[in-house]
Parts: structure tokens; sequence; C-alpha cells
């Protein structure tokens, strides 16, 4: 086979093929819900449009297939048959689940609502293809261009929030406080609503490419949140209780958090249809993941197969083919999925519980999938 574009590993190491009826639950599955979210990626694929965070180049061969999903196939379940070979994932599976947040924001500053929005700064140089190394060891995927042309690591959460050294960042709204931005960031995108008037819809648009840290696991390693206790909820109560002004714990704690994420207001046609993930494409609760985009490129389908709370609180049996359309900095490693759960407050509450063991199968196309 080809393996220009092929995944970053050694296929008889890490997968394992098999055939789709040894899939439990495939045939049960809504697969024209996961061929749609698939034609939203294959219509990045076709276009060549450029992505909103650069991952692995898709194969030739997953290109074919994107056309032939535009084109005219009308039969899911055959399209995914003919087009993909499965193949498990050895390592162990993880999944977490993420959502879009809807708030309440302003325009401009006013009493309850005086933290900042920040748009991209003028000086942020994005490094996907050429990390910055710093002597630590250390890689960042953004820096600061200097008035010289040369590159320096761009300031982290804390300077950026204590002492304005993002000064060509511009507001683009208000929140009500430090907690409600951090998770903001962490999610990625957001609606804000505004009073009288149309919710505004934040897209990503670069960060400062320092590594991300997970708040919830420190505060369960410090003893602050008993592990079978943390929630999202919890996390936000905990924060606000150790105190958000510059200095306090709660604030500090998120400080430890360097990397901050900028955003666009985005009005285009496309964002009314749902949250923008790294690829450029839609998101679609319960159908597009979030993948590690150094090994695997946007548009493969994944199988999930888990018991998680994504119904309600309790475990039940989630078996879904799920398409990938997003990434993020904490998701790393090729069993390590980020399952996006649609937007409000009820969505953000099964996806804070969600921290599970999973059984993944990648969808390879086939010339990629022809391995040993």
């Amino acid at each position: 086979m080809s393996t220009e574009n092929a995944p970053q590993f050694s296929a008889s190491d890490l997968l394992q093929r098999i055939e789709f009826e040894e899939i439990d639950g495939f045939s049960a599955d809504d697969l024209s819900a996961a061929f749609q979210a698939f034609r939203r990626s294959a219509e990045i694929i076709v276009a060549g449009a450029k992505e909103q965070r650069s991952a692995v180049p898709p194969p030739q061969s997953l290109l074919a297939a994107a056309r032939v999903a535009l084109d005219g196939a009308n039969d899911p379940a055959s399209f995914f048959r003919d087009w993909f070979r499965l193949h498990v994932i050895k390592t162990p599976g993880f999944v977490t689940a993420y959502y879009e947040v809807e708030v309440d924001a302003r325009l401009s500053p006013e009493s309850g609502f005086v933290t900042p929005v920040l748009s991209r700064p003028l000086d942020l140089v994005t490094l996907n293809d050429a990390p910055l190394v710093l002597s630590s060891g250390e890689k960042l995927t953004s820096a600061r261009r200097r008035a010289d042309g040369a590159l320096a690591p761009y300031p982290d959460r804390r300077a950026i929030e204590e002492e304005g050294a993002a000064p060509s960042a511009h507001p683009l709204a208000y929140v009500r406080d430090p907690v409600e931005l951090f998770l903001i960031q962490v999610q990625g995108s957001a609606r804000l609503r505004l009073p009288g008037g149309p919710a505004l819809a934040l897209t990503y648009d670069g960060r400062n490419g320092w590594p991300y840290t997970s708040i919830g696991r420190l505060m369960i390693e410090r003893g602050l949140v008993a592990q079978a206790e943390m929630s999202l909820d919890v996390m936000k109560e905990t924060l606000r209780r150790l105190g958000t002004a510059p200095g306090e714990p709660g604030r500090r704690l998120m400080q430890e958090n360097r990397s901050y994420v900028f955003f666009q207001i985005d009005k285009s046609e496309r964002r009314r249809i749902g949250p923008i993930g790294g690829q450029g494409a839609p998101l679609t609760p319960l159908r597009s993941i979030a993948v590690d985009r150094s090994i695997w490129c946007y548009g493969l389908p994944f199988w999930i197969d888990a018991r998680i709370p994504w119904q309600e609180e309790t475990e039940t049996q989630f078996r879904r083919l799920m398409i990938a359309q997003d990434t993020g900095s904490a998701i790393i490693g090729p069993a390590r999925a980020d399952l996006f759960f649609g937007a409000g407050e009820a969505a953000g509450r099964r996806a804070g519980d969600v921290r599970h063991a999973a059984h993944m199968i990648v969808l390879l196309p086939k010339d990629v999938g022809d391995g040993p």
C-alpha cells in the first residue's frame, strides 16, 4: 500500500484487523446519522480547505471515499463496508466528553460582567509543523513573533490575565467571571447570550502554545475534591469557593494551566449548524469526536464502545460510529477520544461525568487498511 499519508505507527503493533460482523451493535446503530456527519468532513477534504488546527493529511483513499459520499452514496451501511476496513486499537481506550458552553455575556464591561473574552493577538504565530522547543524540552505549538522576526515563547495565562501581556488582543465580549472564561477555553467554543439580542457564536482562533494542564486532575491530586465526586459543577464550585480574584487560590489554580485560548466572533452559515471543530466542519452531537491530530487525520470513522453516563447519571452502553472532526491539547494517544455531547447546561453536566475506559476501533480507508 501507499504509506505517504498513512497514520504514523506500526500497524502490526497497534492495530488488529477484524470484520464488520464482529462488532456488537454495528447494524443497530443509526448509520445514516454517522454518514451525515462524515459528509461534513468530506466537504472539507474534497475542497482541500484549510483546517482550523492542522492534523495528519488525509490519504488519497479517504479523499476518494469522501467524493463518493458527496456524489450520491445513498446506503450508509454499504458505504462504510465498501470503503473502510476495521482495526481494533490494541492500546487501552479512554474517553472523555465535551460540550458547547452557553453563558450570559455583555459587549462592554458592566457590573457582574468584567472578564474579557480576547481575540487572537496580532503577534501570535501558530507552529503546528515546527514547534518552538525550549531548553526545558517543552514544545510550544505557538509563539510570539517579535518586531525583528525572531520567535519567543508567548506569555502564559497568568501574564496575559494579570499583566496584560497580549496587548494587541481586544475584548470580544465580557462574561461573569474567570471560571466561565476558563470553561469556554477548555471547551473551545461557546454561545454568548446577550440581553435583548441574538446569541454570539465564539469559535477557537488560536492559543498561546503552552501545554494544557488538567485543573480537575490537580484538584484530585491535592485532595481538594475526591475523585469519585469530581464533576463539572463541583469543579466550578470549588474554584469559586477558593476565590477567583487576582492572587486568590482559585485563580492561581486555574493559572497553573498555562495554556490560553483566543477566539473570534463567527457569523458564518456553517457556524449556525454547530460549533466548528479542528477540521473546520460543524460538530454533530454524539457523532463527532476529538482525536490526537498527530496520529489520526480528520474524517476517519471510529467505533466507540463504552459504558458511560451519556443519557442520564446512570452508566449505560454507548455503541456508536463517530467521526474524527476535532482535536484538543489533552487528547493524546491512539485510543484517546473526546466525545462531543452538544450544547447547553444539560450536555455540560453529562460531559463532565465522562472519564471512562472504552473499546475503540478505527475504520481506515482500504488502501491504508491493507497493511500487515
